[in-house]
């Protein structure tokens, strides 16, 4: 997986012709470029804000068929985009949701507030552990179905799989820029939810802590887990960060 880091558009950006139709005149502002190539706009005209995630023909990582329903289920229990729309062509795919309160973790406000950001994050996660039941989930991100999807190579570098602490809904993307914040600290919504799933609660823990370094810098794991209210545990935060960098 790669590891994602801010990528906030700041040249020319290609708008789809699809798009300028899901504009119908309102402004439409390039806003995140994520490493697998998709694109999010934000749409923003008289009525308020949409935000749009536009896939490329032929880019198969990228499921937004998979997200849509993932936030449709999510919503049910916690803050998460509302899909408007979605649709595709021979060009690509699109993904239409309302536009929620808050800043990206890793906008420039939070960037500069690394340790907030973090306690931030950490505390969302807990709250999204806490509030999606794992009964009746119809979605897993566990480890047998992410190990199936690696090539063989991959495979067989996985190792010996630890015991599960707890199963939860996990995010199954839970880096630093998914997690939406309020300006006075508080988390306000999770985005790119596409591998939301049943799992290990340290899936979640061990990627949303790796994230910390690639987005803010050295020692910010503390708060997090803080935040979260766990003690780090090395071998489950190990094994779940060599199965991320697998894939």
């Amino acid at each position: 997986m790669p590891r994602v880091l801010a990528n906030i558009p700041t040249g020319p950006v290609a708008v789809p012709d699809a798009l300028l139709e899901l504009a119908d005149g309102d402004a439409v502002t390039p806003v995140w470029r994520n490493e697998l190539g998709g694109l999010t706009f934000r749409l923003s005209g008289a009525d308020g804000d949409r935000f749009v995630k536009w896939v490329a023909a032929g880019t198969p990582e990228l499921d937004l068929d998979a997200e849509a329903e993932r936030l449709a289920w999510a919503g049910r229990y916690t803050p998460v985009p509302r899909v408007l729309v979605s649709g595709r062509d021979e060009s690509g795919a699109w993904l239409v949701t309302a536009a929620l309160p808050g800043r990206s973790a890793v906008d420039p406000h939070w960037t500069a507030r690394p340790e907030a950001a973090a306690r931030a994050i950490g505390a969302g996660l807990r709250a999204l552990h806490d509030a999606l039941p794992v009964d009746g989930c119809p979605f897993t991100w566990g480890v047998r179905d992410r190990v199936a999807r690696l090539d063989p190579a991959a495979r067989r570098k996985v190792g010996a799989v630890p015991p599960v602490d707890r199963l939860v809904v996990c995010h199954g993307d839970p880096c630093a820029p998914n997690t939406l914040v309020a300006d006075d600290g508080t988390w306000v919504a999770h985005v790119d939810l596409d591998a939301l799933g049943v799992a290990d609660r340290w899936a979640d823990l061990a990627v949303a802590s790796y994230s910390l370094e690639w987005n803010y810098g050295d020692g910010y794991e503390p708060a997090f887990f803080d935040a979260y209210g766990i003690e780090p545990d090395a071998e489950r935060i190990a094994f779940y960060r060599h199965l991320w960098d697998l894939g």
